[in-house]
């Protein structure tokens, strides 16, 4: 007896049988009970979803011999010739050999004869995009008034090529693509009916390779097993479709975690011996790090069932939030750059050590430099100075411009207002790299670590934030709080609704352990969501900001030179384009 493919043994036989497409069954269900039929269906999704199946269905429920419905009984002789193919009433037809307009009207030439055998006559055209122009214009009379005696049923995987004259005459039905855990539970079905051994792990990869094809999924199915020799195995699904195992990508990401370079390039190794598809690599890592971060905002989405939660769950601890996102990023970026390195595993590689270099260590110190496990780095010196070449003296206007910054005034922009001008506040003027990865508050003479009686007004919260060092949410989360209580154990503080969001656990860890440091062990903090009645410190960086700024547009509106290029060259300022330089 010949081998029968299990995507043609199992293709569904019945509306009951079929997976993942509710929605549309349900439509066909009602219309079939109710004996609502329209006389052309469009049936549209992505390969392998069902598409000729729910037409063939469809095409037996309206000719089978117990009568018009939903379900047919799959036993009677117009049943069993749609099902092998040979009913002469249903006619397939696959467009992408049919494009010329000779035969669709050769097609259509045989709609006005009454069926032969069963109670419609049926019109499966499959790929319908594919038709020409002039075939589609041939089909639009006949499609919209069809004899009563006649059913169209189309099926396209790229509906906007299907023009809209066509579109408009259909009833239209999009399939989904299917989820990995409908297809997995389809082939446990299957391969218990088979009575083929099969692991949940490895049903699962298989699944997840099938990119939302049932089809394509019981292709790979098929050849597992023919690849395990009559079992479905985990390890041996991953050797078939060269994909790396989640022990790999965990301990990855565990090495990212810790910061253990030699660990992250002596797993890449391993994982190098297995031969595998290295982009997997990051689609696996990608996949976990989605899993971490769920876990961290929602812990109750990873189920207590799951093989891994316990690694996750330490992942999630050991990893912050901002490391999670930036090396999901890295990893989804760096997808594009592995076909371009020189081989796929030096472009993984790279990734990885791309995470490793942009996350800063635990504790590190803002700006400091990282010991990267190599030599120190040499201290750095100033290069001499050299002299400018000579150039021609500038215009009177500009060497009064010069003169007049020389004297502590301000300095203007081109007339044109194409940049950002900056105008001297003070008597000194910062460069613009200053105050990269430092704290949203500028240091100053009493910004230092006070002790727990050195907390005893509003102010000197304001003094505490800015000494404290943090970086990221925890820092914007102190910024935004007001100083509400403090009685030498519990401090109180009083959140800005609006910035609500950055109330996340790990940034009250990082705040708390900081705070800690400065106010003693046994540190209780207590954010509460209010409105501040007093200035917070993020307020109070907005407010100075806006106040200096508007000191040095006033500077450059008052300076002389200023208003005389202004009246010469009609110049405008750009609004916002004046900031000041400190």
């Amino acid at each position: 007896m010949s081998y029968q493919v299990l995507a043609r043994k199992w293709r569904p036989g019945s509306f009951a049988e079929m997976v993942g497409q509710e929605h549309v069954v349900r439509a066909l269900d009602n219309a079939l009970e109710r004996g609502q039929l329209h006389h052309a269906y469009l049936f549209t999704g992505t390969r392998g979803v069902g598409k000729t199946t729910l037409a063939r269905i469809l095409a037996k429920a309206l000719n089978c011999e117990q009568g018009v419905s939903p379900r047919p009984c799959g036993e009677c002789s117009a049943c069993r010739e749609i099902d092998e193919g040979r009913f002469v009433d249903l006619l397939e037809v696959d467009a992408a050999s049919r494009t010329k307009v000779d035969q669709t009207r050769e097609l259509l030439d045989n709609v006005p004869f009454a069926p032969v055998k069963g109670r419609f006559k049926v019109y499966l055209i499959d790929e319908v995009h594919m038709f020409s122009t002039h075939s589609f214009n041939a089909l639009l009379k006949t499609l919209e008034e069809p004899p009563t005696h006649v059913k169209f049923l189309l099926a396209t995987t790229d509906p906007q090529k299907v023009p809209a004259t066509v579109l408009s005459r259909c009833l239209q039905f999009n399939l989904k693509r299917l989820v990995p855990e409908q297809i997995a539970d389809q082939f446990a079905r299957i391969l218990e009916a088979e009575g083929i051994a099969g692991e949940p792990r490895a049903l699962a990869l298989l699944a997840r390779a099938a990119d939302g094809s049932m089809r394509d999924g019981l292709s790979l199915l098929d050849q597992s097993i023919a690849f395990g020799g009559g079992r479905v195995a985990a390890d041996e699904v991953r050797t078939m479709l060269g994909t790396v195992g989640r022990e790999s990508g965990l301990n990855l990401l565990q090495a990212l975690a810790a910061l253990d370079r030699p660990g992250v390039l002596d797993e890449v190794a391993r994982i190098a011996e297995l031969t595998p598809d290295f982009s997997g690599v990051l689609q696996e890592l990608i996949g976990l790090l989605h899993r971490v971060a769920l876990y961290q905002e929602v812990p109750a989405t990873l189920g207590a069932e799951d093989p891994d939660r316990e690694r996750i769950a330490d992942l999630a601890g050991s990893l912050t939030p901002e490391d999670v996102q930036l090396f999901y990023q890295i990893a989804l970026l760096g997808q594009q750059d592995v076909p371009l390195a020189p081989d796929p595993r030096t472009g993984v590689e790279m990734v990885l050590l791309r995470m490793l270099t942009f996350r800063p260590d635990p504790g590190e110190e803002p700006g400091a430099q990282r010991s990267r496990g190599g030599p120190p780095a040499p201290a750095r010196t100033e290069a001499p100075r050299r002299e400018a070449p000579a150039s021609p003296p500038p215009p009177a206007a500009a060497t009064e411009a010069r003169g007049t910054a020389d004297r502590g005034g301000s300095t203007a922009a081109s007339p044109q207002g194409a940049g950002t001008v900056a105008a001297t506040t003070g008597p000194e003027s910062s460069s613009p790299q200053e105050g990269i990865g430092k704290s949203p508050f500028p240091d100053s003479p009493d910004a230092k670590p006070m002790g727990p009686d050195g907390l005893r007004s509003p102010e000197d919260w304001h003094r505490l934030v800015a000494g404290l060092g943090l970086g990221g949410v925890a820092s914007q989360l102190a910024s935004n709080c007001e100083l509400a209580g403090w009685d030498g154990r519990r401090l109180s503080l009083t959140l800005e609704p609006a910035c609500q969001n950055l109330r996340v656990a790990s940034a009250q860890e990082r705040l708390k352990d900081a705070l800690s440091k400065t106010l003693g062990a046994g540190l209780e903090v207590r954010i509460r969501i209010a409105h501040p009645e007093r200035e917070t410190p993020a307020r109070r960086q907005a407010r100075e900001r806006t106040e200096r700024r508007a000191e040095a547009e006033a500077l450059m509106a008052a300076d002389p030179v200023v208003r005389s290029l202004q009246d010469e060259l009609d110049a405008r300022w750009v609004p916002g384009s004046i900031e000041p330089t400190q």
